[in-house]
């Protein structure tokens, strides 16, 4: 199958929830016309385990499992240091570089965690207005042409950035809203003036306003207010900005031929979580999974970190966190992570993060410190990791505080892995669990910094439609390391080497 355009447009974070209701309702209607006329449902597969690296996995069809990205701070492979990794620090290249696609001219615009590539033919627009462009020494606005950014520039804006302000009040919100409403505007009045500039065959373009969108309004949403609408506009928040971005694609697809494969295709859905930051390290401390370097004299520690921990009330200590950069308190955290842990006696320790738990084994001939063997002991350390998270219970609701946890080795049917957490742990939503009991005690945690009443879920959103594309409606779940073959398929090609999944049988005729 070849020859037909195929455009592929991307929203980020679209819940599929939110999807499909607001296509029922007539909020959607562009969306609403692709899914009738072809079809749509839901991605899933191991690659959703996290939000970070899934648009790598669905434009590359490279699982982390060989590319290895699963959150923005990791360890070094071989050390106990963690460094700050985003797509660009892997290699996972997405499928028009691949290819190369016979030298096909392609427009990509935004992909997430994706650079400009030089020498491939077509248009390039990089980090212009993505989720997480604020953060420019990792993402650099950049296109190929070069002057395709000064085109831009100069017709719509410099670079679109919008950060996210979990401490926001009402007039902050709106104020956000207007400027993502602002933002879903020029993003498809760049993919317009774009799609005219010339011929091409694959067309790729990211709404990354959504992702924003569903973090920022997220606590106004009447199910989560007893059914009230606690402000009359941002109750609506959410719903106004995927609106936004429908009527674009609207407008955009009232410009392609008639022979246009059109595919829509969402990351990650939404959760009503919180932080568990402290829950994991609590556990594995608390367990006895995690040793903690015995003090010498006194019993406390005398660095100067862990001397000002014991001074300043931990409401300083937040506040003056915020007012150091995001580099500054990355070193520091990872100084302390280093140092609070005695390696030589630790059989698995916590890698710090927000939500879900990351648990890896210290294990031997992997960690420069590892003392579980591999295979027989390594199996049945988690075994007993498993079965002790499985103790952990909420106190206010009497339920289990952990609702799942995977295994890295089943999940991507692997060794252990170089990067990769040896456990997931999933803890319960819905409320800030700032302790949890088992039958030997209690885990505490305080109030992190980063505090967020939303998380990602692991379940994304697809629909296509178009000439070779039969409307068979609702077809299920398919694997996201299957959307990059069926990509390449639909233009003509046969999966790329790296790839692990194969093209989607309900998409295709």
């Amino acid at each position: 199958m070849s020859g037909a355009p195929l455009y592929i447009f991307g929203i980020d974070a679209g819940d599929p929830d939110f999807l499909t209701r607001w296509v029922a309702s007539g909020d959607m209607p562009a969306l609403a016309g692709i899914m009738k006329r072809g079809s749509w449902g839901r991605t899933g597969g191991a690659e959703l385990i996290s939000e970070h690296g899934v648009w790598v996995s669905i434009f590359s069809g490279i699982s982390r499992r060989d590319h290895g990205y699963f959150y923005f701070r990791q360890l070094e492979p071989g050390t106990y240091d963690l460094k700050t990794v985003t797509g660009l620090d892997v290699d996972a290249p997405p499928f028009w570089v691949q290819d190369r696609l016979d030298g096909r001219r392609a427009t990509v615009i935004d992909i997430p965690d994706y650079d400009v590539v030089p020498g491939l033919p077509g248009v390039q627009l990089c980090h212009w207005a993505t989720h997480n462009n604020w953060d420019p020494d990792h993402f650099v606005t950049a296109a190929e042409p070069p002057e395709v950014l000064e085109e831009v520039s100069r017709r719509f804006a410099p670079r679109l950035v919008t950060v996210e302000n979990h401490d926001s009040a009402v007039d902050d919100d709106l104020a956000i809203l207007d400027e993502l409403l602002e933002r879903v505007a020029k993003k498809g009045a760049a993919c317009r003036y774009l799609l005219e500039r010339g011929d091409f065959e694959l067309f790729a373009g990211v709404f990354a306003e959504s992702h924003t969108a569903n973090h920022q309004f997220w606590k106004y949403r009447p199910e989560l207010n007893g059914g009230s609408r606690v402000h009359p506009r941002l109750a609506d928040g959410i719903r106004d900005v995927y609106r936004a971005i429908d009527r674009e694609l609207g407008l955009i697809l009232e410009r392609l031929p008639p022979d246009a494969r059109v595919f829509v295709v969402s990351s990650v859905g939404m959760d009503d979580d919180f932080p568990a930051t402290g829950l994991i390290e609590a556990f594995c401390r608390d367990f006895g999974y995690q040793a903690t370097p015995k003090a010498s004299g006194s019993g406390r520690s005398w660095r100067p970190v862990d001397i000002a921990r014991r001074l300043i009330p931990e409401r300083w200590r937040l506040a003056l966190s915020r007012r150091l950069s995001r580099e500054v308190r990355e070193r520091l955290l990872a100084d302390q992570f280093r140092a609070a842990t005695d390696w030589s006696a630790t059989r698995a320790f916590a890698l710090p993060a927000a939500y879900t738990g990351f648990v890896r084994v210290n294990l031997r001939g992997r960690e420069p410190n590892g003392i579980v063997e591999p295979g027989a002991d390594y199996a049945a350390l988690l075994d007993r990791l498993e079965a002790d998270l499985a103790t952990l219970v909420d106190p206010l609701s009497g339920e289990p505080a952990v609702t799942r946890t995977v295994r890295t080795v089943a999940a991507f049917d692997c060794e252990p892995h170089p990067t990769l957490p040896d456990l997931w742990v999933d803890w319960r939503p819905g409320r800030f669990l700032d302790r949890v009991v088992h039958p030997g005690g209690e885990l505490k945690q305080g109030r992190p910094d980063f505090y967020r009443r939303s998380d990602h879920s692991n379940s994304g959103f697809f629909a296509a439609s178009g000439p070779g594309i039969p409307p068979r409606g609702e077809i299920g779940s398919v694997d996201v390391l299957d959307l990059a073959p069926t990509f390449l398929a639909l233009l003509g090609r046969p999966p790329a080497a790296r790839m692990t999944g194969a093209p989607i049988r309900g998409i295709l005729a």
